[in-house]
């Protein structure tokens, strides 16, 4: 069993895709698996979630079998997916052919499955989806990832791998318990102090629905943080670390920085 004492470090680099052209986007993406990183993410989103509401911005899902085509070795994915935005079975089908666009010459797919409840209104009522409630939307997503993983089952051809599930989201009662039960990956955004008091809770819903959490990969946002903070987060098991870069200039960096952190980590 893999565990955070025997995982690499690694670095995903999420490109909002707002204020930025497609061709830019492209080109960020070329470059940075170039520079070394693990993981390409962008988020999904129908509008900006910074500066000019009404900018420039792209669809995910579209734009990830775009660059599951253009790349030949970085892992991609949606950091995170919005389960409310389309039906379980499709989200499955979607994902199964973005991996098997991305096998290439290995045969073996780089897509992750990032996904959670929802949270930007503007995105539900401008686009006609029912808002709901938090608890509902969380609800929604655990009934729908047993749909997902079933449809994976039944789709011919099969998923080229067993597409690793990451989830995204700190609710202590809900999200944490339908990490503990479906997730390969858990993102979040906590500081040290958070992320431990969440893994003792995360252990908490494990023991409940029967899984050994030290299983699931910790993955937790650095952009804004010092690398003292992320030491503190490294020494708790957080192992993937993701640094958001956003348009029209795409700074890379803060990105290059965090790849010489993570190349000393694993060394």
């Amino acid at each position: 069993m893999t565990t955070a004492a025997n995982r690499p470090v690694r670095i995903g680099a999420q490109i909002a895709p707002q204020h930025a052209s497609y061709a830019k986007i492209r080109e960020t993406a070329a470059e940075l698996e170039d520079l070394g990183v693990d993981v390409i993410f962008n988020w999904d989103h129908f509008f900006p979630l910074h500066g000019d509401p009404d900018g420039l911005h792209f669809e995910s899902w579209t734009m990830l079998a775009a660059l599951a085509e253009q790349t030949s070795r970085v892992e991609i994915g949606a950091l995170v997916n919005c389960n409310s935005y389309r039906n379980a079975n499709l989200q499955a089908d979607m994902a199964r052919t973005i991996d098997h666009i991305s096998a290439k010459e290995s045969g073996v797919g780089r897509f992750i499955f990032g996904t959670g409840s929802g949270w930007f209104e503007r995105d539900y009522d401008e686009y006609g989806y029912e808002f709901g409630t938090v608890g509902g939307r969380l609800d929604a997503l655990a009934e729908n990832l047993p749909v997902i993983s079933e449809r994976w089952g039944k789709l011919n051809p099969a998923p080229t791998r067993k597409i690793p599930v990451l989830i995204g989201g700190g609710g202590e009662k809900k999200t944490l318990r339908i990490v503990a039960t479906h997730a390969d990956i858990w993102h979040s955004f906590s500081d040290a102090l958070t992320l431990e008091r969440k893994l003792g809770i995360l252990e908490q819903h494990g023991t409940a629905v029967g899984r050994d959490t030290s299983e699931i990969e910790i993955s937790t946002e650095v952009a804004k943080r010092s690398v003292a903070e992320a030491d503190e987060q490294y020494d708790l098991g957080a192992r993937l670390f993701t640094v958001g870069i956003s348009g029209p200039h795409y700074d890379l960096a803060p990105v290059r920085d965090w790849l010489s952190w993570r190349d000393a980590k694993n060394s």
